[in-house]
């Protein structure tokens, strides 16, 4: 019974996911869970079969639901989307976190409604049990030890702490940030502001040509926003729609408004959640060739 349950399941995600496709006029690929290094090689499959497939579109459109991950498997996601995808589009009909975020960068559009949300670009890296740990908390909290120290206000106890950090590890973090940091601007300025022409919110610029060099400048200020563990307070802080338009003046598609496409999306969303729960998977992906 319950592999006939799964096949129904299954059947409905299919034509769903068809449907969305159809109106969207575009291939979808959908990711749900935990981003591992070590998984390339599926996604490569993935998407040469999908592209071989009968009525290859000229674009995708990534449904993402992720708490984060590995910023050097996101590297390579894209390397592969983005040699078979003249254009590349996001959905966030939920969360896309950490590495979630800087993956939605590469990006030409990223779709949210009010109910979506990005997270601070706090890279997870492995530790040396093998657990996925931010990266940006731990470099806090040495720096803020080291602070101590030079104050001469570092506790016995936080001394012994900051003693037994692996200094290896904290490069290793480190790293991570700065590779986090390089890709969301490097991705910004090449995809997601290549039809950004025009100023059209600076008033004493409203209308002129945008340079390369202002929008490598308004990367890193984005960049700059997202990394700063400070202002967020939290991995895992939720970063809606109103917080990266007004914010952060990032332009997202939001189709709260468009009824048709919201209730499509909601409507395979929510099967593909409840079905990713009662399976436990960790890692649940679809495209029309595969599921």
């Amino acid at each position: 019974m319950k592999l006939l349950i799964n096949h129904s399941i299954k059947n409905v995600l299919e034509r769903k996911l068809n449907e969305l496709s159809c109106y969207l006029d575009g291939d979808i690929f959908t990711y749900y869970g935990q981003i591992h290094d070590g998984n390339e090689k599926v996604i490569l499959k993935l998407m040469e079969d999908l592209v071989a497939a009968p009525n290859k579109k000229e674009r995708i459109f990534i449904v993402l639901t992720t708490p984060g991950g590995s910023t050097i498997a996101v590297e390579r996601y894209v390397n592969i989307i983005r040699y078979h995808y003249k254009e590349v589009n996001f959905i966030v009909p939920d969360y896309a976190y950490s590495a979630g975020t800087v993956f939605c960068m590469s990006g030409d559009n990223i779709h949210m409604d009010y109910y979506s949300v990005l997270g601070p670009i706090d890279p997870q890296v492995q530790n040396k049990e093998g657990n996925w740990v931010a990266a940006l908390d731990y470099l806090d909290k040495v720096n803020e030890f080291i602070e101590k120290a030079q104050e001469e206000t570092l506790t016995q106890a936080e001394f012994i702490i900051l003693k037994d950090f692996d200094l290896a590890e904290l490069k290793g973090y480190e790293q991570a940030k700065e590779l986090t940091v390089t890709l969301l601007k490097k991705w910004l300025v090449k995809y997601k502001f290549k039809h950004w022409n025009t100023h059209q919110t600076n008033k004493k610029l409203l209308g002129k040509e945008v340079t390369d060099n202002e929008k490598e400048i308004r990367a890193s200020e984005i960049a700059t926003l997202l990394s700063d563990n400070n202002l967020w307070k939290s991995h895992g802080r939720p970063i809606n729609i109103e917080i990266l338009e007004k914010d952060l003046r990032l332009k997202i598609k939001d189709y709260s408004n468009n009824k048709e496409l919201r209730i499509l999306i909601r409507e395979y969303y929510d099967l593909l959640s409840n079905y990713v729960s009662q399976m436990e998977s960790p890692i649940f992906v679809q495209t029309k060739c595969y599921i």
